[in-house]
């Protein structure tokens, strides 16, 4: 069975709640883009990613705290880049809220970059805050965690980073992290999103 038909039939809506209009369509708008991608073998992009985590380990000499902080700069560095290419692909309107955030990040953007579709969860009391649970990583298949490594190493700290630089370019300042990892023994892989503030749009001097 290929990724692409392992993840199809693996994903299923959060079982508590019908599917809203915008989530649909948010669903849609995904698999329309995921479709008219260009693919690449998913077996190398996974390899490829493990061997970019093995090379920060030997240059920063298995320090998991560095190396946690290095995938998480690149992730950002990636993500201030990639929404530009997400919403022209897209067109998605600015989110209105979190909520709708949540749901553009899990029906669509995930959709389009990985081919998965994490579950939206654990909203915060303030509706600030929620996890994404992926179910499929793509990025840790074929992975086991050195002994090492299981107390400290964010394997797919990239994500968090990518997430983050993402948000803040339109306008989402966010605290983006991982609460559990299935690498590190736990039960389901959680990644945590807490929106800090609304950045306000900044118009350059000279301008109006």
């Amino acid at each position: 069975m290929s990724r692409q038909q392992s993840i199809n039939s693996s994903q299923t809506p959060t079982p508590t709640t019908a599917q809203s209009p915008l989530s649909r369509s948010l669903k849609a708008t995904g698999e329309e883009v995921w479709k008219r991608t260009e693919k690449i073998n998913a077996e190398l992009f996974t390899l490829t990613y493990g061997a970019i985590v093995s090379q920060l380990c030997t240059d920063y000499g298995r320090d998991f705290v560095k190396i946690n902080e290095q995938l998480y700069q690149m992730g950002y560095s990636i993500g201030v880049r990639l929404i530009e290419d997400f919403l022209a692909r897209t067109a998605l309107p600015r989110c209105q809220g979190m909520q709708e955030t949540s749901e553009a990040l899990s029906k669509c953007a995930f959709k389009v970059f990985l081919n998965i579709t994490p579950r939206v969860t654990n909203w915060s009391s303030g509706k600030d805050a929620f996890s994404l649970i992926i179910d499929d990583n793509p990025l840790s298949d074929f992975v086991e965690l050195p002994m090492d490594a299981m107390e400290q190493l964010w394997y797919s700290n990239v994500l968090c980073g990518v997430l983050k630089g993402a948000l803040e370019m339109v306008q989402l300042d966010c605290d983006v992290f991982f609460v559990s990892d299935i690498l590190r023994g736990d039960q389901q892989t959680e990644l945590r999103v807490k929106l800090n503030k609304i950045l306000k749009d900044e118009i350059p001097i000279g301008e109006d």
